[in-house]
């Protein structure tokens, strides 16, 4: 069986899940369907009041839907909880801007007695969105809350070892409301993820992944002829300038970097730090990564999550051994974490030489790598030395600079002064390996609407 759930502390499979048939994803897209076709007459306002009441579910019971994410793929409770909350502000985003978001933009024509032109923006159909693991809630609100909201219906393929997170998500939109086919979970196999997106009756694809999955994605949505959007990895750069406030900088590297286990596309991957403070900086967050303390996700003295499974654990020390062996230094850091749990002792990774591959590896967990840059130019010269371009960050004493240095580097977000953050009211994504397309506000909302042009012209109006 493809989906189940394995407690990635104890090891301990606790449920396990049926795949789907290709009989029953068949059934669940013409179900779907044919929701749509009721669902798209729905007014904004009975849309928006099915976003609020998501929200409110989900702030009624944050320690039950936190526990799931915490028992399915190790999050730590008060993470888990902060994504529970994240989720719900999407939710009430949309139930009070949709409507606004997505209002006709009248056009100024040259000769005002040819008429009126108007732009609408049309829902699609039915759409798949095929997510991962590391945020199994807040992945889904990202792309389900603006799309529902703008009237298209949804399938969700979500990762196989958060099999009831998942679930929970179908439950909560049915309990907020909405009508039955309009958002389905379906416990797809990957290969039938090439049948959903061939159906006639399928309109586009949305993955947050890995670039593998994104290269498949795209592929067979391309010769679909079918519109897809995709949020793959990233190695964030952590630009540190010789003025930053050292102190202050660090604390924000460690928790950029070992946030949910270290497992996020937006982590501090890549610490580029100015010459003059390459070796405090480096002292400095040795330290903070040592204090950090790896045990049971469930207890609140917990500060490093174990990583969602074990077979990703054992792949990342797989990763950490090649690049030594091609030459990096790999320091591994801190107090032996335990030997119950998917844990990868923090490492931080220096003297990666520039011919190095490792260089360009995204790593998914707690592994830092540190480069010193010679000055400021350098600094963006190796930030853009990346084949992702997802976030990153600068810090800097002068804010001003800050965000005249974040114009040079070359990513869908840069934040001056503070880990690349996710909330409801900012867009999200990347470009080059990246991905491509947008998530959340107008952005996100208008990526899978059919942007119609209406033009009302006089009869007479010559041609």
């Amino acid at each position: 069986m493809s989906y189940a759930t394995t407690n990635p502390y104890t090891g301990e499979v606790l449920q396990t899940f049926t795949d789907a048939t290709d009989s029953e994803v068949i059934q669940a897209i013409e179900d779907a369907n044919t929701a749509f076709l009721s669902w798209r007459k729905t007014s904004f306002a009975e849309r928006a009041k099915i976003m609020q009441n998501a929200a409110d579910l989900l702030r009624k019971d944050v320690a039950g839907y936190a526990k799931l994410l915490t028992l399915e793929m190790g999050k730590l409770t008060p993470e888990a909880e902060a994504e529970v909350e994240l989720s719900a502000a999407i939710f009430e985003y949309y139930a009070n801007n949709a409507e606004k978001l997505l209002a006709p933009d009248k056009l100024e024509v040259a000769d005002s007695a040819e008429g009126e032109a108007v732009i609408v923006h049309d829902p699609l159909g039915v759409l798949l969105a095929v997510e991962p693991w590391n945020f199994p809630y807040y992945q889904v609100a990202r792309i389900i809350a603006p799309q529902l909201s703008a009237g298209n219906a949804m399938l969700l393929k979500h990762a196989g070892i958060v099999p009831q997170s998942s679930a929970a998500c179908e439950k909560l939109m049915l309990d907020a409301g909405l009508p039955k086919g309009v958002f389905q979970n379906l416990y797809a196999k990957h290969s039938q993820t090439e049948l959903i997106i061939n159906h006639p009756l399928v309109r586009g694809v949305a993955l947050t992944g890995s670039e593998g999955a994104g290269s498949v994605i795209a592929s067979t949505a391309g010769k679909a002829l079918k519109k897809s959007t995709l949020e793959l990895g990233g190695a964030d750069a952590f630009v540190v300038l010789a003025d930053a406030d050292l102190e202050k900088t660090v604390n924000w590297a460690v928790f950029g970097r070992h946030w949910n286990g270290g497992q996020v596309c937006v982590s501090s991957k890549r610490m580029i730090i100015a010459d003059e403070i390459y070796d405090k900086f480096l002292e400095l967050y040795t330290e903070g990564v040592a204090n950090l303390k790896a045990g049971d996700p469930f207890d609140s003295e917990t500060t490093l999550a174990p990583l969602s499974s074990q077979s990703a654990a054992d792949d990342l020390k797989l990763k950490i051994r090649e690049a030594a062996e091609m030459g990096a230094t790999a320091t591994e850091v801190g107090p032996q974490v335990p030997s119950q749990g998917a844990f990868v002792q923090p490492t931080i990774l220096t003297n990666i030489s520039e011919k190095s591959p490792a260089r360009n590896w995204e790593f998914f967990g707690p592994v830092s790598m540190i480069f010193r840059a010679k000055d400021e130019e350098d600094a963006i010269r190796i930030a853009n030395d990346s084949p992702f371009g997802l976030g990153g960050s600068v810090f800097t004493s002068d804010p001003r600079h800050g965000a005249e240095v974040a114009k040079k580097i070359s990513t869908g977000m840069v934040f001056v002064n503070h880990p690349t953050m996710v909330k409801a009211d900012l867009p999200f994504g990347g470009i080059r390996h990246s991905g491509y397309g947008r998530e959340l506000l107008g952005l996100g909302i208008k990526e899978f609407v059919n942007h119609k042009l209406i033009d009302v012209v006089d009869i007479d109006a010559p041609f």
